[in-house]
């Protein structure tokens, strides 16, 4: 696909790379092969925090919970293809292909643009579905997002503006489909019958069920 637009790096950001690459470098090599790990790893923890809060829901909340759990990793799925249609758009190179030393093992082959952040988009995207369905437990999501997306910056291989961009795209991807999306699923699940999680209440007996009752 042709590129429709050539990045301008902002300096601010340019400098901010600098500066935390120049910080990733001097720190200690349990730092930075933890970071090496991480950077890759917070996704996957984010990916399996989703899914046990959405089993979760689908097993014990209402319809608009079980609903919520079955559209959110749609939601996610949908803002990294926003992310990649975004890549194919703004044509900007990789902050390593310059002449500065970066953690991760190699820069991503040209034609794998920088802006946004793939794992920052990701990342975002699974944080804010977990905060909408358990608003406990995306607490802890929250932060593991930040921290994704700040790994890549620390490893080397994005911008700051870069891993910005992609947090916010998660993050408004998945607000504006998973709550709309999933007011029609649920009431799809209303209507096929009584919700995950809920027994029909018994009703009183009547007189002549308890005349029986006290005949036997």
């Amino acid at each position: 696909m042709e590129k429709t637009f050539t990045a301008d790096i902002p300096d601010i950001s340019e400098q901010w790379y600098r500066d935390v690459v120049d910080v990733a470098d001097s720190a200690p090599t349990p730092v930075q092969w933890f970071a090496v790990h991480f950077t890759e790893g917070v996704i996957l923890l984010l990916g399996l925090l989703l899914v046990a809060v959405a089993v979760s829901r689908l097993r014990h909340a209402d319809p608009w919970g079980r609903a919520l759990a079955l559209v959110a990793p749609a939601a996610v799925v949908l803002a990294y293809g926003c992310s990649e249609v975004l890549k194919s758009l703004v044509d900007e190179d990789r902050p390593c292909r310059g002449a500065v030393a970066i953690l991760a093992g190699q820069c991503p082959p040209v034609g794998d643009w920088s802006f946004p952040s793939n794992h920052a988009t990701i990342a975002g995207a699974l944080a804010t579905a977990v905060l909408l369905l358990s608003p406990r437990w995306g607490l802890l999501a929250v932060p593991l997002a930040l921290l994704a997306a700040l790994s890549r910056v620390f490893v080397g291989v994005h911008y700051p503006h870069d891993v910005l961009a992609g947090l916010l795209l998660g993050v408004a991807v998945t607000l504006l489909l998973a709550p709309v999306t999933a007011r029609a699923v649920a009431g799809t699940l209303r209507r096929r019958g009584v919700p995950a999680g809920r027994e029909p209440v018994p009703t009183a007996p009547g007189p002549a069920a308890e005349r029986d009752r006290a005949g036997h």
